[in-house]
């Protein structure tokens, strides 16, 4: 059986090969040149940069609107912006690595995104800090799928797994940390000091990814690029992920979302057009002959769209209702962020053990009965009601990822390998957008439909409870809109029932959640275990 072009095969002498063109020169290979464990520290330091910056950036938020003068629309941006750069460029940019050199493109995405977060610190409005947001999506996106790659043709098949773990282990331990990370700089030094913080870990990564990373990449992806293919499907994902955007600012009966998916469904039926046509295609279709493939994605999506969705309400509770800190938010998080530390390293083990299909069915098992038991807590809960269900969400978390990546990526063949980590990656941030948007738009409406009815049972006279329907949009962040100069007892009434409006959108939109987990469950029985990094590639 032959080995593929750029896989290495774990053995004691492994780093101590000496390459044909260091043979040629006449000199010995350097120490630590492609050892697999050595490989994957360099690989955890780049990937550590785009986890923190998962959570830093929502603690960071207050204090960028108050200096920067921002709106709320405009804040928000700062997290879209990032976010679509992200999601338009994930599978353009597998493709990058498996043609022009895996190595190459993930130590330019390492470069590119410390740079970046450097100039959103040294920004002096909002307008070059929502730029350097894109640039940083756009360096991000070169940097997550070749990292998934490097492993993928470094690892053996019998240590992938476990590879792949200890990657999801340092995303998780760098999410739990953030939120904590961030509030002490905002609180202690300033929301810049935030980014500034992504510059040494790419430094050292970059030093560490130069000498220990052997480049790999796919002799098959030489040849003409498919720029229309480019063009087409970056398009279909801009108009769609815009088109989500605009649904949870704006409602999905809007014109704005409504043509924007009308775009997106042309664009992407004209992407399937063409790669059906070209000698070369951006994203092979026949990857999703796979029925494992496109379910592991499918759950993907499904996956975050429940857990990104909790997150980001669960924040506002305990921010907004609760009146916690930044700080003491982060920390009363840790059960659900720290959790995932454990949990990828588990998840590794079970699939290794009996293949994605168990860790996945548990995962969307665990998020179903977490949003379900979320979906029935009160305004006045108590944290002992709340950090099982966090337990719970965090193991979910850690199961999905990383039973879903193995599903996806070994499922591909390994020349593919970039492909389907920008596949991974682009679901994943699909499934997030999908969960913030969605359920965001569900918790609006419920908040608009009950807020003067809680209100006047509240005690809020009915004429002032009318003025107040108008700040739903407040109401549906966890803020209770108390005008100025509002007597105690009276502000006390406009608390008590915004929040109990709030709380109402809260359940709902965790009851959709856990309908959908549910859901997931059942196409995880789809999901079978990959071939081989080996096999697949000497099947192909």
């Amino acid at each position: 059986m032959s080995q593929p072009h750029g896989a290495e095969v774990l053995d004691p002498g492994a780093s101590r090969r000496i390459r044909p063109r260091d043979q040629a020169r006449g000199r010995p290979a350097r120490p630590g040149h492609g050892h697999p464990w050595l490989t994957l520290v360099a690989v955890a330091l780049g990937v550590m940069m785009v986890g923190l910056d998962a959570t830093v950036v929502s603690i960071a938020n207050p204090a960028i609107a108050k200096d920067l003068g921002a709106s709320l629309s405009g804040l928000q941006w700062v997290t879209n912006a990032y976010l679509l750069a992200l999601a338009v460029t994930l599978i353009p940019a597998g493709k990058i690595a498996d043609r022009f050199g895996r190595k190459r493109t993930f130590l330019a995405g390492v470069v590119g995104f410390a740079v970046a977060s450097l100039a959103i610190g040294l920004s002096g409005g909002l307008g070059m800090v929502i730029f350097w947001r894109v640039v940083q999506g756009f360096a991000g996106a070169l940097l997550q799928p070749a990292s998934l790659a490097i492993l993928r043709n470094t690892f053996p098949a019998d240590r992938l797994n476990a590879a792949i773990g200890i990657w999801g282990s340092t995303v998780g331990i760098s999410i739990a940390g953030g939120p904590i990370v961030a509030g002490l700089l905002v609180e202690n030094v300033n929301w810049e000091s935030v980014f500034f913080l992504n510059a040494p870990l790419g430094l050292v990564a970059l030093l560490v990814g130069l000498w220990v990373i052997r480049e790999s990449k796919a002799e098959e992806a030489s040849g003409s690029f498919d720029l229309p293919g480019v063009a087409l499907l970056t398009g279909a994902l801009f108009a769609l992920v815009w088109g989500l955007i605009k649904a949870g600012e704006h409602g999905f009966g809007h014109a704005t979302p409504l043509v924007s998916f009308a775009v997106s469904v042309v664009l992407f039926a004209a992407f399937v057009w063409n790669e059906l046509r070209v000698e070369r295609p951006l994203l092979p279709l026949s990857l999703f002959r796979s029925v494992s493939l496109s379910a592991a994605t499918g759950l993907i999506v499904l996956g975050f769209f429940g857990m990104f969705g909790t997150i980001f309400f669960i924040t506002l509770y305990l921010q907004q209702v609760h009146g916690m800190s930044p700080v003491e938010a982060g920390v009363r998080m840790l059960p659900m962020t720290g959790i995932f530390i454990v949990a990828s390293p588990i998840a590794g083990a079970l699939t290794s053990r009996f293949g994605p299909r168990l860790p996945l069915a548990l995962g969307m098992g665990f998020t179903a009965a977490a949003l379900f038991g979320l979906s029935r807590v009160g305004v006045d809960a108590p944290y002992v009601q709340l950090w099982p269900w966090f337990v719970l969400v965090g193991l979910a978390f850690g199961m999905v990822i990383v039973a879903g990546t193995e599903a996806i990526v070994g499922n591909a063949p390994a020349h593919l390998a970039g492909v389907a980590g920008g596949l991974q990656q682009t679901a994943s941030q699909l499934g997030g957008v999908l969960g913030t948007s969605v359920l965001g738009v569900l918790l609006s409406t419920k908040v608009g439909d009950v807020l003067v009815g809680r209100l006047t049972e509240s005690g809020v006279p009915g004429g002032a409870a009318q003025k107040l329907s108008g700040t739903g949009g407040l109401v549906a962040q966890g803020v209770a809109p108390v005008p100025p100069g509002t007597p105690e007892p009276a502000a006390k009434a406009i608390t008590t029932g915004s929040h109990l409006a709030f709380m109402d959108g809260f359940q709902t939109s965790l009851t959709v959640a856990g309908a959908v987990a549910v859901v997931a469950v059942l196409a995880a029985l789809l999901v079978r275990r990959g071939s081989t990094p080996v096999d697949a590639a000497a099947a192909v």
